[in-house]
């Protein structure tokens, strides 16, 4: 029997139908690649002018992927094979200024190489026009069908998922010994902390894979198990982020407030500093991740990031983009009234658009989005009419901003049953709308489930609670005394 823990203590409030129209892994896929081919013609006009100014008459090829490695190429998402082709069929058809042309096929290939996809890489060079005359490629094809043959298929019931909740990005107020200090001392992680975590998993060969690597849907509602193939040395896991909401109880305790895209089309933070000014930068898992992939393309498994599991009653990803907020009934919670009087421009159209605005681009860039339920439910101990219309408030609010999900993550670590397979009211109603990923919270390294109709994985926080009480838990990972943050009031409160 597995050892479940219910120990997240996120301040949820109010208590679901899912309209699932995620997009394929193609299209996801193509959406990256032209991001990415965006932002690298527009880096390489900007250094065209800079040696036109300097009577450099020598045009310089931007490489991308890794900021400050030479070689790879600057975004995390991958392509897949039939993205590249496209991107050939289109180069070979017509004539495209230096300045304006995509990443080379090396670049391309070395990049899809860095992420695993060995395939693709030699795939891609084969197809070139130049390639039987091209030492260069001939080399590296033979470097990466030597890579891909080293590879073995991972067991996917041995692959682990650890979740963070918002990470802390200023101690001080987060632990300043309000009432609120408990809950964020047991379930929060520091900024440091994460950080620390991120890079010794990352020397110790980790690397993110999706969920959907795991296992597929069908287009009739069963699940086929997937394949992850890496070399020697590595080893596969998927990461997550619980309520990525920045509720308003949150304010001014020393988080970030809200997720935006800064003018280089990267997803970053805002933070409110103490004389109310806003600073823009990396606070918080999402740009954290994406900027570590930048340097380290070899952490995602062919584009892969985390999920992002989402609540609904104070909005999605610091946007206030529920409903209530318009309508204002009269139980309207006493937060939301605040921060209204406080905003009296507030325009949901806006809200919604800026929130949709950001979730396009973390899904651009590989990340994928989960149902946290709208009102932070307790799924085993609510009602089935309960769990019915609070996932219709998710439907109603959350589904059109991140393009619907099939992902459900528990809230309060809690889950549909217990060891045993999935059955009941609750299960059906939740397949019926279109669930087929399932998440709890368990202490145990692995706990995966891949059946007939659904996928299920267990997840391990790593927190304040974990890392101070059960610091052995956490040894595959990282020593959890090299990371605890010495701001961290201790003991830890224990979880009651």
């Amino acid at each position: 029997m597995r050892e479940t823990e219910n120990n997240n203590t996120d301040t949820g409030q109010e208590g679901g139908y899912t309209d699932v129209t995620e997009d394929t892994d193609r299209e996801l896929r193509e959406r990256r690649r032209q991001r990415r081919l965006r932002r690298q013609k527009r880096e390489r006009r900007k250094k065209l002018m800079i040696l036109g100014a300097t009577g450099i008459i020598t045009i310089v090829v931007v490489a991308g992927a890794v900021r400050g490695i030479a070689g790879f190429i600057s975004h995390s998402g991958t392509q897949s094979t039939s993205s590249v082709k496209e991107t050939q069929k289109k180069e070979d058809s017509q004539e495209v200024p230096a300045e304006q042309q995509g990443p080379s096929a090396m670049e391309q290939a070395k990049l899809l190489a860095a992420q695993y996809d060995y395939q693709s890489a030699i795939d891609l060079l084969k197809k070139q026009s130049d390639y039987e005359s091209n030492t260069d490629m001939q080399n590296a094809v033979k470097e990466y069908e030597s890579d891909r043959d080293s590879c073995t298929s991972w067991p996917l019931e041995e692959v682990t998922h650890v979740f963070y909740h918002t990470l802390i990005k200023d101690t001080s107020k987060a632990f300043d010994g309000d009432y609120k200090e408990a809950d964020y001392n047991q379930v929060m992680t520091t900024i440091d902390e994460f950080n620390k975590i991120t890079e010794t998993m990352y020397e110790k060969g980790y690397v993110m894979v999706s969920i959907y690597d795991m296992a597929k849907a069908n287009d009739d509602g069963t699940m086929t198990p997937g394949e992850i193939l890496l070399p020697p040395g590595k080893i596969p896991f998927v990461l997550s982020q619980d309520d990525v909401c920045y509720y308003h109880y949150m304010d001014g305790d020393g988080f970030a407030t809200k997720l935006v895209v800064d003018d280089e089309g990267k997803v970053r933070n805002e933070y409110v500093e103490d004389d109310g000014s806003i600073s823009v930068g990396d606070y918080d898992m999402v740009p954290l991740i994406d900027r570590f992939v930048e340097k380290h393309p070899d952490f995602s498994y062919r584009g892969a990031k985390g999920i992002v599991a989402l609540t609904g009653y104070n909005g999605i990803l610091g946007y206030r983009t529920d409903q209530s907020y318009e309508t204002r009934p009269d139980d309207l919670d006493q937060n939301k009234v605040d921060w209204l009087d406080s905003h009296p421009d507030f325009s949901l159209e806006k809200e919604r658009e800026g929130a949709k605005k950001v979730a396009d681009t973390m899904k651009e860039e590989g990340w994928l989005f989960a149902s946290h339920t709208w009102g932070h439910q307790n799924i085993g101990q609510i009602s089935l009419e309960t769990l019915q219309a609070d996932t219709q408030k998710f439907k109603d609010n959350v589904d059109p901003l991140i393009g619907g999900t099939d992902i459900i993550i528990f809230a309060f670590g809690t889950d549909l049953t217990d060891a045993e397979d999935y059955s009941g009211d609750k299960f059906e109603y939740l397949k019926s709308m279109g669930y087929n990923y399932y998440c709890n919270v368990d202490s145990s390294k692995y706990f995966v489930q891949i059946r007939d109709r659904y996928f299920r994985q267990g997840r391990r926080n790593l927190d304040g609670y974990r890392m101070y009480y059960n610091p052995e838990l956490l040894e595959d990972l990282f020593d959890a005394k090299s990371v605890f943050d010495p701001a961290r009031p201790t003991p830890v409160p224990p979880m009651g």
